[in-house]
């Protein structure tokens, strides 16, 4: 399991069910699939941006139910005015649009700082509203400096499988 040596948490990231991610608001060339499809945190030069403004809704979701800690959003320091600013999680939704979101349970609302992401350090979560998830949803309100476009470079996140679910994902069904 990938480690941060900054949290003592391992990433989630292998736990990821790469078919049912999705990001609105993403453009063509530079998607959530990108950064996160490799089940590890991105190193590659791919990111994920905003296409028509600067709001994305990424619904990440697992092949388990998970107990999450912590979350990392990076942005490249040469892009810090595109990084975001302010996010809202909301948990374990099916589906998740934009008119959706203020309509929704607020499990925390996050105000980043530059160096927060510039850096990509962990950011301690609410833990007890965090207890049994199925489906993260990142709500990107805004970014730092006002910018037309968001960018995030890599996504991890921390916590561990909840004891006693599997994962179900690979099972097929069988035909008589």
């Amino acid at each position: 399991m990938a480690e941060s040596s900054e949290f003592s948490e391992p990433s989630l990231l292998e736990h990821l069910d790469a078919s049912q991610l999705t990001c609105l608001n993403e453009t063509e060339d530079h998607t959530l699939k990108s950064i996160v499809s490799n089940r590890k945190r991105n190193t590659t030069a791919a990111y994920l941006e905003s296409d028509v403004d600067e709001q994305l809704l990424l619904s990440i979701t697992f092949n388990q139910t998970v107990r999450i800690r912590a979350l990392a959003l990076h942005t490249k320091p040469e892009h810090a005015a595109q990084a975001p600013a302010r996010i809202k999680l909301i948990l374990n939704r099916p589906t998740l649009g934009f008119d959706d979101v203020d309509s929704s349970d607020i499990a925390q609302e996050i105000e980043l700082t530059p160096e927060q992401v510039r850096e990509g350090k962990p950011l301690p979560l609410r833990f007890v509203r965090f207890q049994a998830v199925n489906t993260l949803h990142i709500f990107v309100e805004s970014n730092q400096d006002g910018e037309d476009q968001t960018r995030i470079d890599a996504i991890d996140i921390f916590g561990t499988p909840v004891a006693g679910t599997r994962d179900l994902s690979g099972l097929k069904k069988i035909e008589d």
